[in-house]
């Protein structure tokens, strides 16, 4: 899972690189496959449940899973890219939010916001806790700075599959759910709604999801695994 995490990583450097206004979501997908290509990886979301791309590339109010295609970014527009490769049969994940250009202050406090959760959720990823623990920290951030958090959605856990038990909510009573030991690994996404609110709708595309009023959105994951040292990010750094 460590090679799976390292070309992630360099895929979110790639593409943190090529994200500016006058570039279109499709060419930042392209720019994920080259690293795939390069790196003889294999992406574990092209072709899932019929998913066309090798990112999800969410603009503004969308909160996860948009669709890359033919729109162009603009100045003061913010970005969430998610990815994954696959190495060996073991997954990688994440996800970041980037400003395009310069964005307003509302934009870059709610991206920090989602920063701050998920590192309060990783800090929480040592033997003894339970998943509750990591889903409470979450919303212990997002709370305290006013922003709701996407219902329905959030992290899970990784490995021989991208999507394996146990789901990790963006909400949580500490000392519940499963226990976390000595290899356990989770992928943490905090998805933070800068209107308050925790309601979001699906486009008609079967994918895309949107925040209900209109506010916007910022996604943030990593892939982490519990050691006797306490959490270790696997996405994290260079992929070279």
């Amino acid at each position: 899972m460590r090679a799976a995490g390292r070309v992630v990583a360099e895929m979110h450097e790639c593409i943190r690189g090529a994200i500016r206004p006058g570039v279109t979501t499709a060419e930042l997908d392209r720019v994920a496959r080259d690293v795939l290509e390069r790196r003889g990886a294999g992406s574990n979301f092209l072709g899932y449940r019929g998913y066309p791309a090798v990112i999800c590339a969410s603009v503004n109010n969308e909160v996860v899973h948009g669709i890359p295609g033919a729109r162009v970014l603009a100045e003061g527009d913010i970005i969430g890219i998610d990815c994954g490769a696959v190495v060996d049969g073991w997954h990688g994940d994440a996800a970041f939010t980037a400003a395009v250009g310069e964005v307003s202050p509302d934009a870059r406090r709610l991206i920090a916001a989602a920063e701050e959760a998920l590192a309060a959720a990783i800090a929480q990823m040592r033997s003894g806790r339970h998943v509750g623990d990591v889903s409470h920290a979450i919303e212990v951030v997002a709370d305290a700075a006013g922003y709701g958090v996407a219902d329905g959605y959030g992290g899970h856990g990784i490995g021989r599959a991208m999507h394996e038990a146990p789901d990790v909510p963006c909400r949580g009573t500490p000392g519940r759910g499963p226990r976390l030991e000595v290899g356990v690994v989770l992928a943490i996404e905090p998805m933070l709604l800068g209107g308050g609110g925790d309601d979001t709708l699906e486009l008609d595309d079967g994918w895309t999801v949107v925040t209900a009023d209109g506010s916007l959105a910022a996604h943030v994951e990593h892939t982490v695994v519990v050691t006797d040292h306490g959490p270790e990010i696997l996405t994290e750094g260079s992929g070279r």
